[in-house]
Parts: C-alpha cells; structure tokens; sequence
C-alpha cells in the first residue's frame, strides 16, 4: 500500500477539516462551484468523481453485460437489498427515530420533512461512488458494473412507485433530466474513456501494460476522492455549523442503515457464499446512495431550505467517512469468502 492508502482515513478526516474551514471563510468560492451544473449535476464534482472511475473502467469489458445469467446470486443479493429491503428499513428508522426516540427534540413539522428526505436517500442506490468503493476493494469490476447497469435500468422503473408510496405522494414528480445526465455522466461516459484506453493499450502492450496504468493512476483516483470530500463539506459549511444539532439527529438513523444495511448484504454474501470481489461491490451498492438523484427530487418536491433537503445533504456528508470505513473493514474480512468462483 502507498502513502495515500494506508493514511486514508487521516486524509479523509483533513480533508473534511479542510472543505468545512473553506466553505467558512471563502463561501462565495463554494457558491461559484456548486452553480456549475448540468440537469442539478455537480460539473467539478463529476470530473472528480471521473478520476475515482477512470482507472477500474481501464479494466472492464462490456460484454460481460451479455453474461448477466451466469452469476446471478450477487446480482440477486444486490436488488434484494437495494428494493426490497433498504427503502422500507430507511422509512422504519426515519419514523422511529423522529416521531419517537427525537420526537421531544424536533417540531412534528420537521421531523416529517426529515423521515422524507431519509425515504429518498432509501430509495436512490448508488450509481457513480460505488465503482470507487469497488476498486478500493479490488472489486470485480465487470461484476461491478453489471450490478450498476441492473440497478439503474430498475431505478428508472421503481423509483417514483415506491418514493411516492412511502412518502404517501401520489403525483410524485421524478426530475428525469438528473436522473438519465448521472447515467450518462458517471457510467456511459467513463466506461466509454476507460474501454477505448484499454483497447488501445491492448494492441501496444497487451494486458501488462492495462495493469500498470491503472496502478499509476491510483494515487490520482485518492486524491480525487480526497478533492470531492473537500468540495462537498465546503458546500454544506454554513448548514453543519448553523444547524450543528440536527446534522447530528439525522446522522443517527443515517448511521445505523448504513451499517445494517452493509451488515446484512455482507452476511448474506458470506452465507451464500460469493467471492469476495462480488461480495464487497454488492454490499457497497445497498449502503451507498445515489445522493444527487436524492437531493434534487427533495428540493423539487420540499424546497431548497426544507427539512428533507437538509436530510438528503446530511446524507452526503456522512457518505464519504462510512464507505471508508466499510471498505476498511471489508479488507480486512476478505479471507472469510471463499476463493473465486462462479458466484
């Protein structure tokens, strides 16, 4: 391991003291960059989010999307747990936690607004991130996209049916233009870079030479992950110090489907018996959220100053330092699943 991986979590935790400090002092800087967008997409966070990508797409070949029947039990363990767990689990701890446990520390208002916001983080699966947590996993990446791709094609099915049965919305207004840019932005486009590169290579080099660059380019995708910490925390600055107490409050049930979430696809994955490489990306899948579809549906539907908004952003900050921490661990367990196989 180098410097960048074995001192992440330092990093990490510098990097957010950094993006929080700046958002403090230079919060016009922050403004500047969040306005660069596309469809409510992020631009400068998306180039970052290409240097995570870039060098496992080196390592992907898309036919293996034709394959899709041949490992079906960690794509099954997948949309188990991305559709007909997670979203219900979210609802469950966001109605416990702010119309019991919190229900003395929150106006009743708010606290519906928060279990709202919390229900569209349940109902987003992650669509870019995760190839960054599978690679820092040394995930499968054909796998990984092949979980990616199924989940997005259900996404744009299921997403409004069960948002608005479980928000109890019934013209649930989807904002399509994010949904299909995010698609585009952080699958399509950097799977396209990353197959042309590894063809190229191929010819010149053959497999040895994909190999290298992928390795030369790992300290650039960590300090592209390092670089997104910094921008999302300094765009939330104001919001985690004026409202320090409730960022807190909703971090709780946040954490706690975080962890069970990634507890129970990693326990299912060890019963079944996956390969690590499967294992690990199907687990991150679940835990992880697609935030950007989840913040702009809450602002459409709520407002931008509202309590689901405010929930959804509690979401992305707290995003970042739980996958690493997952990812930690799952390195860690790695010799607990068998070798691989035909998972």
């Amino acid at each position: 391991m180098g410097i960048f991986e074995r001192y992440l979590s330092l990093w990490v935790a510098l990097a957010i003291a950094a993006g929080v400090g700046l958002g403090l002092v230079a919060p016009s800087a922050f403004e500047l960059v969040a306005s660069l967008e596309w469809a409510r997409v992020n631009l400068v966070v998306a180039v970052l989010i290409w240097l995570m990508i870039y060098p496992m797409m080196l390592k992907v070949e898309p036919s293996c999307l034709r394959e899709v029947g041949k490992k079906p039990k960690g794509l099954a363990l997948t949309l188990v747990v991305n559709w007909l767990i997670k979203p219900f689990s979210m609802a469950a701890l966001g109605v416990l936690f702010f119309e019991h446990v919190f229900a003395d520390l929150v106006p009743a208002e708010d606290a519906q607004q928060y279990i709202a916001g919390m229900i569209l983080l349940g109902v987003a699966p992650c669509t870019a991130m995760v190839f960054v947590w599978s690679h820092l996993t040394n995930g499968d990446a054909n796998y990984t996209l092949v979980q990616v791709t199924v989940n997005d094609i259900i996404l744009v099915v299921a997403f409004a049916p069960i948002a608005g049965l479980l928000l109890g919305v019934t013209d649930l207004q989807v904002p399509w233009e994010t949904l299909l840019a995010s698609v585009l932005i952080f699958v399509i486009i950097p799977l396209g870079a990353g197959v042309l590169t590894q063809r190229r290579l191929m010819r010149r080099g053959g497999a040895e030479a994909v190999e290298t660059l992928a390795g030369r380019l790992k300290p650039t995708s960590i300090i592209g992950l390092l670089l997104t910490v910094v921008l999302l925390f300094g765009f939330q600055a104001q919001t985690i110090v004026a409202q320090p107490g409730r960022v807190v409050l909703i971090a709780v049930p946040l954490l706690i489907q975080s962890y069970g979430i990634f507890a129970v696809a990693y326990g299912l994955a060890l019963a079944l018996r996956l390969p690590f490489e499967v294992a690990a990306p199907a687990a991150m899948i679940g835990t992880s959220n697609f935030f950007e579809l989840a913040v702009a549906v809450a602002i459409s539907l709520f407002g931008l100053s509202s309590g689901a908004a405010l929930a959804t952003v509690v979401g992305v900050l707290i995003e970042v330092p739980v996958m690493l921490s997952l990812v930690a661990f799952a390195n860690r367990t790695k010799g607990r699943f068998p070798a691989p196989s035909s998972g």
